[in-house]
């Protein structure tokens, strides 16, 4: 029988159940919605304290930023401000974490603010900033790139936020009695290419300093009770030291290099909850990749009338030898010495460039940079490259640890390609280890290998092994006897035999070759008519003191590659120049895939550190040349036949052979600071023949590129190419042999750049910088009957249009 009654409490038990489960529900999302809805006013309504200063750099433009509290207009301090060399420009505006930014090139940008005018406290203060670094500085003097400078460290008055080594940072200031640092912790460096939120606070009642970085303390340090801190007596800078270390009498160090914003000064101390939300309110509204904006920009130095356009430059600053050429999977890369701080040398980089010709090329990230516990934390130095016996390209650099004596050793980086998938091989891994050490004490036959000296590894692969040489010298107590290129071999690129030196030089007999042989490059030219296989091998002279002789030439020998024994033998004691004008010099080479012998240079620009300094920019690579063995065992030197991709329009063609006064007259309406020319004259009674480069109409600036038939010897007159005091003259020159009484010369123009190639045998490379903007001219000339038998002249286009 059925229990009605109970069934129907069950019934009433369960509806009641389900109601009171619904307006559960109800009031949870009643009440959560409310929660976000108030703490969402709160977020929005929460006020921080104003600061007693800022800087927003919301302005975008121009060379004045305010200061937002005091209205004071302060100047950005710019190279380009009032350019000497190129036209006018502002700072690097570029986009911030909340609209503009600045970008702080690392040598010649920073801001001056006169701070008494915003009252900073003696007490409690808080300073924050956000930055994003491009590079980091060696640490001249142990001084730190000042992010924010307020400080007279010697008389312990002032603060000093700022940046050091391989991305540590610090925040320090003085109460005029002490001096108190605090660092961040290893975890909490400041990483290249990233927005990074840095914070530090005295807290007076505290008693302590603490830093933040992205809202997490990255350190902490105890002061003394009632520490103050006393105002400094200098004015507040923005990106400089207020006592900068000196590279030279014109370069400061101890700046930023990088991108800075939203710099404020609070005079309490912030706390962790609020800092850590200003951090978090902007990543929720976004922070944008800086990469694009801190990427180096070539575009600086439009307008310039002295900086080569077809020529391969950095994109900023230094550069020295281009070196380690490498062809792979369809791509020639080139690797350069670089200073990413400024047109000086120091700090210094592999920069990275790509090419599908050899002729256009393309910027790439920086492939090797010092590294905290690597190999090299005080300098990538000059290398070469290879592709290993499994197809990995293999990068050799000269890895500088200051720490170690000797300084220099050999470093080794691997591509991540096959990882990555990148054919532009941007991402490089180096090895925890040197891969070869200088061991003291090793004698040869004349004397005892120069402990060191050794750098400039050359890489290459010889029967089943690899063969490394390196750069070193010889002495004989503390006389240098001469340069000498040290043989080491391996069957795995990692661990390395020494063999014995591939040659030694006399320095004595032979003074211009110099105590060490910098930057040996071997490479086979082809055979000979008896069919055996030649080499060069062609060095750069180091001088251990100043000579005349320094940083002017490469020199070369001719001869036979014993591949049992791993030995040089020359056929020719004497060493020959490569190029007979004084800028060629810093020689890297590599077999390309259609087995030409392809080498590299560097042109010396030989201009005052003053007038780098306004450049911005310092130095280029010579054209790639292209080297073989000719009739007589001589060498051949010709530009790359590449090099005819650049050229843009044909300004002129000889016709029929004429005399130079006939050519003259044709040509009198040519100008050109970007030009190619072919010219052939022949010999009938000249004594002299030539051409004027860069001349102006009235020929008060002018260069004279000429023969003289009678002491066969290839010169430049560089005595009026320029009304300046402060730049290169004079005449140089050497012997060129022609086998016939015809001048073949094939010149390459290129603003301050002049290459000139006589009869593919040998070059001569100079400098100039004309100041009057006409000096734009060509004109032919000759000391004596000549028959101008050829004459191209095209206009050359960039080497850089592809980007």
């Amino acid at each position: 029988m059925v229990n009605l009654k109970k069934q129907g409490w069950k019934r009433i038990t369960l509806t009641s159940v389900i109601t009171i489960l619904l307006l559960a529900i109800l009031f949870f999302l009643f009440n959560n919605k409310n929660e976000s809805e108030s703490n969402q006013v709160h977020k929005e309504t929460t006020k921080f304290p104003e600061p007693i200063a800022a800087w927003k750099f919301d302005e975008g433009s121009g060379a004045i930023t305010q200061e937002q509290q005091s209205k004071q207009k302060n100047q950005i301090y710019y190279v380009f401000n009032h350019a000497k060399q190129k036209p006018s420009s502002d700072p690097l505006w570029r986009k911030g974490v909340s609209g503009p930014a600045l970008l702080f090139d690392g040598y010649s940008t920073w801001i001056s603010s006169d701070a008494p005018k915003f009252h900073i406290p003696k007490g409690s203060l808080t300073l924050e900033a956000w930055v994003a670094p491009r590079a980091y500085e060696w640490g001249q003097d142990g001084k730190l790139s000042s992010i924010v400078s307020y400080h007279n460290r010697p008389i312990h008055q002032g603060f000093h936020l700022g940046m050091f080594r391989h991305g540590s940072w610090s925040f320090q200031m003085g109460n005029g009695n002490e001096w108190f640092e605090v660092w961040a912790d290893k975890q909490h460096k400041l990483p290249k290419n990233e927005w990074s939120h840095i914070v530090a606070v005295f807290d007076q009642q505290k008693n302590e300093v603490v830093i933040y970085r992205n809202g997490e303390i990255a350190g902490r340090k105890e002061v003394p009770p009632n520490t103050s801190m006393v105002p400094a007596d200098h004015e507040l800078r923005i990106g400089k030291n207020n006592e900068p270390a000196k590279i030279s009498e014109v370069f400061d160090a101890s700046m930023f290099n990088g991108l800075i914003d939203e710099v404020k000064i609070y005079d309490r101390p912030l706390q962790q909850h609020e800092i850590t939300q200003i951090f978090n309110n902007q990543k929720e509204q976004g922070l944008a990749d800086p990469k694009p904006e801190l990427a180096w920009d070539r575009s600086r130095y439009e307008g310039d009338r002295h900086r080569p356009q077809y020529h391969f430059t950095s994109p900023e600053h230094w550069m020295n030898e281009p070196h380690a050429p490498l062809y792979f999977n369809g791509q020639y890369h080139l690797f350069y010495q670089f200073n990413p701080a400024g047109p000086y040398w120091g700090g210094i980089h592999w920069g990275h460039a790509v090419s599908d010709d050899l002729v256009h090329w393309r910027d790439l990230p920086i492939a090797l940079a010092p590294e905290e516990g690597a190999v090299d934390p005080d300098g990538s130095w000059s290398g070469s490259a290879v592709v290993d016996d499994v197809g990995i390209p293999t990068l050799f650099f000269t890895a500088g640890n200051d720490s170690m004596s000797p300084n220099q050793m050999t470093g080794l980086a691997r591509s991540t390609f096959m990882k990555d998938k990148n054919n532009d091989l941007v991402q490089w891994e180096k090895l925890s280890e040197p891969v070869t050490v200088q061991e003291n004490g090793i004698q040869t036959e004349k004397g005892k290998v120069w402990y060191g000296q050794f750098r400039d590894p050359f890489v290459f692969k010889s029967g089943d092994k690899w063969v490394q040489l390196v750069s070193s010298g010889i002495k004989k107590g503390e006389e240098p006897i001469g340069g000498t290129a040290l043989v080491y071999t391996s069957e795995d690129l990692v661990n390395w035999k020494y063999e014995h030196p591939l040659m030694i030089g006399d320095v004595k007999k032979s003074p211009k070759t110099g105590h060490v042989w910098e930057l040996p490059v071997l490479l086979p030219i082809g055979k000979n008519n008896e069919g055996e296989e030649k080499h060069v091998f062609l060095i750069n002279p180091w001088f251990n003191g100043p000579s005349e002789h320094a940083v002017k030439h490469v020199w070369y020998w001719i001869g036979t590659w014993d591949s049992n024994n791993y030995q040089f033998i020359p056929d020719h004691e004497e060493p020959r120049l490569l190029d007979v004008g004084e800028h060629f010099t810093g020689p890297s080479g590599m077999i390309d895939e259609k087995g030409r012998a392809v080498v590299f240079s560097i042109t010396q620009d030989n201009r005052t550190e003053e007038n780098r300094y306004k450049a911005g920019w310092a130095h280029n690579a010579g054209l790639p040349i292209v080297l073989s063995l000719r009739e007589n065992n001589r060498l051949g030197v010709q530009p790359i036949p590449e090099l005819k991709k650049l050229r843009e329009t044909k300004l002129f063609t000889l016709e029929e052979p004429a005399t130079i006064e006939s050519v003259n007259e044709q040509i009198k309406d040519i100008k050109g600071d970007m030009l190619e020319i072919e010219v052939e004259l022949e010999q009938k009674e000249a004594e002299k023949a030539g051409i004027f480069l860069r001349r102006s109409p009235n020929g008060e600036e002018e260069t004279m590129l000429y023969y003289d038939f009678l002491e066969q010897t290839l010169n430049v007159n560089r005595e009026k190419s320029s009304l300046a005091h402060d730049v290169g003259k004079g005449i140089q020159g050497g012997k060129v042999k022609l086998d016939d009484n015809v001048l073949r010369l094939h010149i390459y123009l290129d603003h301050s750049m002049i290459e000139s190639y006589a009869n593919n045998i040998k070059s001569l490379t100079t400098r100039v910088y004309p100041t009057r903007e006409d000096a734009l001219g060509l004109k032919l000339f000759s000391e004596g009957n000549i028959e101008v038998k050829k004459l191209n002249i095209w206009k050359m286009g960039s080497a850089f249009t592809n980007q």
